[in-house]
């Protein structure tokens, strides 16, 4: 399966100031897979030292944390690594915190050895260590998107299409996409799911595997640090993901328990990456975080075809909807464009709320691209029901325009700065900042 970020990951190889590399990201979303399948073809050989499952291998971190001795010791198992020819490949690096702390070694006494590690709920170990600020490196991997689900399918003019200037589409063509977006609705991103469908084409074996994955999200709710109570854990991560793209109540969660307890269980799956927060910001200027209100937020879901699977959405009935933007109440295409948004564009999303306290106007998004910031709705309809878009288009006049996406071909309302673009077209609404390696 091709993956975006791939180009990513062979910028980092080459590149004179590289450090160790963390991938990290929700479990089963493709991270080892990505190393051993892509980057390590780039080495003439792969050293891989999995911490789950190679327990005896947790020694090499105790004590000193001393890079050249670690190298020494796995080469009487695993053989020669050499600078520039190996990949060192950390699995599972979660389970022991301090070869996390060992990153920095190797960026500081052995810096032509390419160094990789990859592990899911990264962000509990990371809280009893002292992370090496300034000596590793990121990429964050999501579930796959729409584009790399096509790939995978092997619908590759399709994918090109999707790529291409909305206007310049076809409706034929765009009619086809959206055909094959309702497929994704309920396959969704996960790279098993993908790939079952793809050899099955079969819903029921998708949705057996989507079920196995959130099975062993709910299995890793025992290693979350500071611990929650499992079934309060389990509630709020259904109740959220049902209600997502509302407001958040922490009350409201699970009525078990008390808020002060949800809110503690919802900011730990935010940390597990299973849900994500998506904060209520202005578009008066930029970073959108600079304007966000803290009380208000929305939720999206990891994953489309976990979230339908989870909220056991009927799909005899809702594949028989014909607007794409109405199938489970609209709530799939928005955690769709969500999810797209987070995996095209960066890990922080934002949407609109007026502030005042008898107003109701809400814009699902705000998408930034060539430092410009634009609104953007998932609904279908008239232009003249968009009544908060409309409100703040007037009321934030440096937005150049709003977007609106819908089930149907692409078409403009310049008088009104509306523009109205297929789903599918999300990828496009915004800088790709989504796809590059960092060192936050």
């Amino acid at each position: 399966m091709k993956r975006l970020v791939e180009e990513k990951l062979l910028n980092w190889k080459a590149s004179s100031r590289r450090k160790p590399l963390i991938i990290r990201g929700a479990r089963q979303v493709g991270k080892s897979w990505l190393v051993e399948n892509t980057l390590a073809g780039e080495f003439e050989n792969l050293v891989k030292v999995d911490l789950e499952k190679e327990q005896s291998l947790r020694r090499l971190f105790e004590g000193d944390i001393n890079p050249q001795s670690i190298v020494r010791e796995l080469e009487v198992q695993k053989g020669r690594i050499i600078p520039g020819k190996t990949l060192l490949f950390i699995d599972e690096i979660q389970q022991t915190p301090r070869a996390i702390m060992a990153l920095r070694y190797f960026y500081e006494q052995m810096p032509d050895l390419h160094v990789v590690a990859a592990g899911s709920l990264l962000e509990f170990a990371f809280g009893s260590i002292s992370v090496p600020v300034g000596r590793v490196q990121y990429l964050h991997l999501h579930p796959m998107t729409f584009y790399e689900y096509l790939l995978a399918l092997g619908k590759d003019v399709m994918a090109e299409e999707l790529l291409k200037p909305p206007k310049v589409v076809s409706t034929l063509s765009s009619d086809a996409i959206l055909s094959e977006l309702r497929n994704f609705f309920f396959v969704g991103g996960m790279p098993e799911c993908i790939s079952v469908y793809k050899d099955s084409n079969s819903f029921n074996e998708v949705f057996q595997v989507q079920g196995e994955i959130l099975e062993s999200y709910r299995q890793d709710f025992a290693k979350y640090k500071p611990s929650v109570d499992i079934s309060c854990l389990d509630a709020v991560l259904r109740k959220a993901t049902l209600g997502v793209g509302e407001q958040v109540n922490y009350a409201s969660l699970c009525r078990d328990f008390s808020g002060v307890t949800n809110r503690k269980a919802y900011y730990q799956l935010v940390k597990a990456r299973v849900l994500h927060k998506v904060p209520s910001s202005n578009p008066s200027g930029l970073p959108l975080a600079a304007n966000l209100n803290g009380k208000k937020f929305k939720t999206c879901m990891l994953d489309i075809g976990l979230m339908q699977r989870l909220c056991e959405v009927n799909k005899k009935t809702e594949m028989a909807v014909s607007d794409l933007l109405a199938i489970y109440r609209g709530k799939l295409a928005e955690q769709f464009v969500a999810q797209e948004l987070i995996a095209w564009h960066g890990r922080e999303l934002y949407y609109w709320s007026r502030e005042q306290k008898s107003s109701n106007a809400e814009v699902d998004y705000l998408a930034v691209k060539d430092g410009l910031i634009y609104p953007v709705e998932v609904k279908s309809g008239a232009a003249g029901k968009l009544r908060s878009l409309h409100l703040l288009l007037k009321n934030y006049p440096a937005c150049p325009q709003g977007m609106v996406l819908q089930s149907g071909p692409y078409r403009e309302l310049p008088e009104q700065k509306l523009f109205f673009l297929p789903l599918y077209a999300t990828s496009q609404l915004g800088d790709q900042s989504g796809l590059t390696v960092g060192t936050d």
